[in-house]
């Protein structure tokens, strides 16, 4: 459908993120057959959704990949992002809610707040998102609408707001009340539009006290409201209205709606919420960036700092959030347009390559589907053709305007596999298949070891890695050997220790001769490795540090005791000695590898495994059952909830043991159990189970000669 261009004010970019089987596909589809952009909604149950378009994902019946599209209501364009369910694909929610300006957070409301609804959250309140929340499935046995509300305000807001209160519940659900006009929708025999009824009888007692608190929420934001609602005077609705609209936009409170998406209940009041409620590029602040620096003009933190409002005569900015390969068209980079305007074959610079290219073609992008267009402007989600050098995070400008935006930072792999070609003839193949699906997603990271030829490919989950060997046969033709997943092993050290590490060698010639005095010590997890120089100017010069460094991290990245990186520790460079004729750059990175290997065998090293975050589900006649088999995996229980007839049980447990657990939850539960693996952290590995590791390591040749 052609539609008249919708001004600034008037546009939405938006994500839509849920858990597993919370309906987000079954609401996208929805909200595009009510905007006109479809004729009939697809089910995933059919494998017929339009935005869950790959094959993997019709054949699984979950999101795998983000998709765009682009809808209209009332007046408005909504740009809409689709993102993955599944902890497996998190990389597709961290890009895709760097680049959106509001979200549509949906639950179940059997469910309830879920591992992957919390993880959502917490990235959408580092970018300070407004949020709207919609509880479906409320036609489903077991729903419960007060019940997730209150989960909600305990596990991610207090200040969440229904606008609706839900017309009956399971089988009896048939609309809502609408808080602002306490009228009644109801949506009945399938009909695409409510019907507006009074509320019903029994209701009105409790439409009455979820009123008052509403609009008591309400007023609490705002000082001239709350000064008239003390003075007993009830403030009208589209003040109200726009109080709200503010208290959203600056996350004060958080509306709350109610329906079901797979019956089309309550999806237009959600439409109207998005464009009433979440925020249009115009209300959002500009976006800050750094002018890059020419080599040795600027310390790191000394860049400048630039913004660029989101206007469309302003100079270019674009963030590249997304690279995908179509077989149609070839490559395309996605973008979000922050501000300014570029028309077809005109020329973007990218700061971190320092090159120039030229945009052969733009299209907005509906699924798999491409509508081209001749430019693109502030507020546009599109996809490019034609740029080869963009990377995800990559900054795409005005080369006039230089200006680089803050990268994306995207979890470490947790597990990996090795892949063997079937032929000599395939391993090239196989080698460009998996740089091309790495390219797309940053979470997928692989490795050729240079001694062995072996391939390995790590991931978040067994189902990212098993998705992505089954694109490598469907979509490159590669029919890899897979071996059984391998942990991503991290090493560490548990004290402090300081060494001498010295290289030094006679040929018969000029000689080489380096010496370093290191000081490991343990950090905190997640910190990572911490390179600082102590060393005296005087005594030791300022050319072999940065040669020193480079060392201590080779040794560091390529491990010690077991082959694996170490990370959470601090090497200081205390001192060193040096030769005015034999000492070279070169031999302070030898000795600097040598002296870091020898203080993390001293530093009491231990090995670190992936902690996950177990989330199971299951009737109370297996709970116990299932915590006992949880207790054997090494697991710890942390909660225990009842939802319905359904008990959540939540706790942690080592991602070593969980291989294979989906099959033993079947058999446990007579097949209605159902898991989520969410990573937590990194633990240290029981001494007996860490020689074990190491033993294994050993026998592979995993673990680098000293």
């Amino acid at each position: 459908m052609k539609h008249k261009e919708a001004p600034l004010k008037n546009v939405r970019i938006i994500g839509i993120f849920a858990h597993v089987d919370a309906g987000k596909t079954t609401t996208s589809e929805a909200i595009l057959y009510y905007t006109g952009r479809v004729h009939r909604t697809g089910a995933v149950d059919d494998g017929d959704t339009k935005l869950d378009f790959m094959q993997q994902e019709r054949e699984r019946g979950i999101t795998i990949m983000s998709a765009a599209t682009a809808c209209h209501w009332h007046g408005n364009r909504i740009n809409l992002i689709d993102t993955p369910g599944h902890i497996d694909f998190t990389a597709e929610v961290v890009r895709s809610i760097r680049v959106i300006d509001g979200a549509v957070v949906i639950l179940c409301a059997v469910g309830g707040v879920e591992p992957q609804t919390e993880a959502v959250w917490m990235h959408a309140n580092s970018e300070n998102l407004a949020r709207v929340l919609f509880i479906n499935k409320l036609d489903r046995i077991g729903a419960d609408f007060q019940r997730v509300l209150g989960d909600v305000r305990e596990r991610l807001t207090p200040r969440a707001i229904p606008l609706q209160l839900p017309i009956g519940i399971e089988r009896e659900y048939s609309g809502v009340v609408d808080l602002f006009s306490e009228q009644g929708l109801y949506w009945r025999d399938g009909a695409d539009d409510p019907t507006v009824e009074a509320v019903p009888a029994e209701m009105e007692a409790e439409v009455a006290a979820a009123r008052q608190a509403m609009i008591d929420a309400i007023c609490e934001t705002d000082d001239s409201l709350l000064e008239r609602r003390l003075e007993g005077e009830e403030p009208d609705t589209a003040l109200l209205q726009q109080a709200l609209r503010q208290a959203t936009l600056t996350g004060k409170l958080v509306p709350v709606l109610c329906g079901a998406s797979r019956r089309r209940i309550g999806v237009q009041p959600l439409l109207d919420a998005v464009v009433g409620y979440l925020p249009a590029p115009v209300d959002m602040r500009p976006v800050l960036g750094t002018v890059p620096c020419a080599p040795g003009d600027c310390e790191p933190g000394e860049e400048e700092i630039v913004e660029r409002p989101d206007r469309p005569d302003a100079p270019l900015c674009a963030a590249a959030f997304k690279i995908a390969n179509d077989p149609h068209v070839g490559h395309l980079t996605w973008v979000r347009v922050f501000s300014g305007s570029l028309k077809l074959r005109e020329a973007v610079y990218n700061p971190r390559t320092d090159t120039l290219e030229r945009v052969g073609r733009i299209y907005r992008m509906h699924g798999n589907e491409r509508e081209q267009v001749d430019h693109l402007a502030a507020g546009d989600v599109v996809a490019l053709a034609g740029l080869v050098s963009a990377i995800t995070g990559d900054t795409l400008c005005d080369p006039d305007h230089p200006i680089i935006l803050e990268t994306f930072n995207f979890p470490d792999p947790v597990i990996a596999v090795a892949l063997s070609p079937r032929s000599v003839e395939e391993r090239d193949k196989l080698g460009a298949a998996v740089r091309r699906l790495c390219e797309e997603d940053p979470t997928l990271i692989s490795n050729l070891d240079p001694e062995t030829s072996e391939l390995t490919l790590a991931g978040m989950g067994e189902l990212h890695l098993d998705v992505t060997v089954d694109r490598l046969r469907t979509e490159f033709g590669v029919e890899p050997a897979v071996s059984q997943p391998q942990v991503s092993y991290r090493e560490t050290v548990r004290k402090m220790v300081e060494v001498v590490g010295r290289y030094k060698k006679q040929t018969g010639g000029r000689g080489h001769y380096g010496e370093v005095e290191l000081r490991i010590e343990p950090l905190e997890s997640g910190e990572g490795v911490v390179f600082e120089n102590a060393a005296p100017p005087a005594s030791f010069p300022s050319g072999f540090v940065r040669p020193t460094e480079m060392g201590v991290r080779a040794a560091l990245d390529k491990g010690v005791i077991a082959g694996y990186t170490v990370t959470d520790v601090k090497v200081t460079l205390l001192d060193g000695k040096f030769h005015e004729v034999d000492s070279a750059a070169m031999d302070y990175q030898i000795a600097g590898s040598m002296g870091v290997r020898e203080a993390v065998s001293k530093a009491s090293p231990a090995l670190l495994e992936p902690i996950m975050v177990i989330e199971a589900n299951v009737n109370e006649e297996h709970l116990g059952t299932i915590v006992a088999d949880l207790g054997r995996r090494r697991g710890l229980i942390k909660e225990m909830r009842a939802r319905g007839q359904v008990r959540n049980v939540e706790g942690t447990v080592p991602l070593s043991e969980t291989f294979g657990y989906a099959t033993a939850l079947r058999s446990l539960t007579s097949g209605r159990g159902t898991f989520t693996l969410q990573f937590g952290h990194y633990g240290v590995v029981p001494d007996s189970i860490a020689q074990e590791v190491i033993k294994r390591r050993r026998e592979e040749g995993k673990i680098s000669s000293r």
